[in-house]
């Protein structure tokens, strides 16, 4: 998505270019082909001209190892207009000379979850009213549209039949995930159906589907498997959906802000680890956690996965992502329930996890984060 938003970006800035040249930096270049990186960029260049795309997997530019350089050619070859941008996680991008943040205006006044809980505290709100009052009232038509998305996904997903595009001849499981957990007791039904939930987004992303980056691609089947199970089962309203994405969107936005949900730059810790936080959130405010309480599910929910790699078998986010987000959705569930049945007090916060998960990030090396040579994919 971030490759595909560059693309398109350099094009409209570029009406008159005769051709392109777009190199592919590191883990971008080493994962690219699974990720479908080099389709989204030909689909935005190629209807304009003709496109050529380098692969340098083994070259990391400083800022970030997802880079790519968009290079415009005159009739005779010659570079007119270039690019450097980075594809920094969650279809998010940062050109060069940017900061993390881009150009984008400053949206909260608050950037940790322990001062937005004192807020909560002190106020007697929650975490999506703080969104409410930083966001404004568009938000939620915005959320609504999520939510629609995320929906469409669970049920094209389970209903969906045959192998996954990619090589390694996965079978999509989701229907008979779903199947299967019908024929079993209310509790078992109930877990049974969350993996098929999480089982189905994760395959539409995998066959190049529509869905929600939350945060990111790879992760994309937690937070919609939790919501989806507990607004179809429990009754809840859209309307209280929408405030505990709004909640799940604040959790994941401090992530990205401190620290950062790209599986390049700190392995899938950031990724199924973020997500499984903000599907915990999520599901505490929607059980009526106190902010505390939520502030502890996600925590726990991000505590929990930590250190753990990216390493998709031939770059696919298929082995070992699909699996992941089935067993993080219900990690995310056991991470509220746990959370409700204490005060909301525990040892260490939401922030300071975010901080240890940044650090284990960069300590684990280069081979387990998103280049598709270390840990599983070595198998191949």
């Amino acid at each position: 998505m971030g490759p595909r938003k560059a693309a398109e970006q350099f094009r409209n800035k570029t009406p008159d270019a005769s051709g392109y040249r777009v190199t592919l930096f590191g883990s971008l270049a080493a994962t690219g082909a699974g990720h479908l990186t080099d389709k989204a960029i030909l689909e935005e260049l190629t209807p304009q001209a003709k496109t050529d795309i380098i692969w340098k997997p083994d070259v990391f530019l400083p800022f970030h190892p997802n880079a790519m350089l968009l290079e415009a050619l005159d009739k005779d070859g010659n570079v007119t207009e270039s690019d450097t941008v980075y594809s920094i996680g969650g279809g998010d991008i940062v050109h060069e000379g940017e900061s993390r943040s881009g150009s984008d205006e400053q949206v909260y006044d608050m950037n940790t979850i322990s001062e937005i809980l004192k807020w909560c505290e002190e106020t007697g709100r929650s975490f999506w009213e703080y969104v409410d009052i930083c966001e404004g009232p568009d938000i939620w038509n915005y959320l609504r549209e999520v939510w629609k998305v995320m929906k469409e996904a669970v049920e094209r997903g389970i209903e969906a039949e045959g192998v996954l595009p990619g090589g390694l001849g996965l079978r999509r499981k989701a229907v008979s995930y779903y199947v299967h957990a019908t024929g079993y007791n209310p509790s078992l039904k109930s877990r049974g159906l969350v993996y098929a939930y999480a089982l189905a987004v994760s395959e539409e992303n995998a066959s190049g589907g529509m869905i929600v980056t939350a945060p990111t691609c790879g992760s994309c089947g937690i937070v919609p498997a939790v919501l989806y199970h507990l607004s179809t089962s429990k009754g809840f309203s859209e309307q209280r959906i929408l405030r505990a994405l709004a909640t799940a969107g604040l959790f994941g936005n401090v992530v990205k802000h401190n620290a950062s949900v790209s599986g390049a730059e700190v392995g899938c810790q950031g990724e199924v680890g973020v997500a499984c936080a903000m599907a915990a959130a999520a599901a505490s405010q929607l059980f009526g956690g106190t902010p505390a309480q939520i502030e502890y599910s996600a925590e726990m929910g991000l505590e929990h996965h930590l250190g753990l790699t990216c390493d998709p078998v031939c770059g696919l986010v298929q082995v070992p992502c699909i699996e992941r987000n089935a067993y993080a959705a219900a990690r995310a569930l056991d991470a509220n329930l746990y959370a409700a049945f204490s005060d909301g007090r525990h040892t260490v916060t939401f922030d300071r996890i975010v901080e240890v998960m940044k650090q284990t990030g960069h300590d684990i090396p280069s081979l387990y984060k998103e280049t598709s040579q270390g840990g599983l994919a070595a198998i191949r």
